[in-house]
């Protein structure tokens, strides 16, 4: 029987952080960012960020994918431009 996909972690990738032992904030930062740039299109990361939350309520309030998730929470907004070459009307 084929494993059904999880569709807030298709990779596993929070999952797996969290039994890995003596995982430290940094490497949870880079799982994080690679889960957040595989989440399907028209997906609200918030919401599933939050599911999340709500799944491994019971781990250590001190794990560190915990404190990466909470940042991620309060840090996930949309994209906003930075510096670079704007267009501007021609004469």
């Amino acid at each position: 029987m084929k494993d059904q996909r999880d569709v807030l972690d298709p990779k596993g990738l929070i999952r797996e952080a969290y039994r890995i032992e003596g995982i430290v904030a940094s490497q949870c930062r880079s799982i994080f960012l690679d889960w957040a740039l595989s989440l399907p299109d028209g997906q609200d990361s918030r919401e599933a960020i939050a599911a999340l939350l709500e799944r491994y309520a019971e781990q250590p309030d001190d794990h560190p994918m915990t404190h990466v998730l909470r940042e991620g929470m309060t840090r996930m907004t949309a994209p906003k431009r930075r510096g670079g070459w704007r267009s501007r009307p021609r004469d």
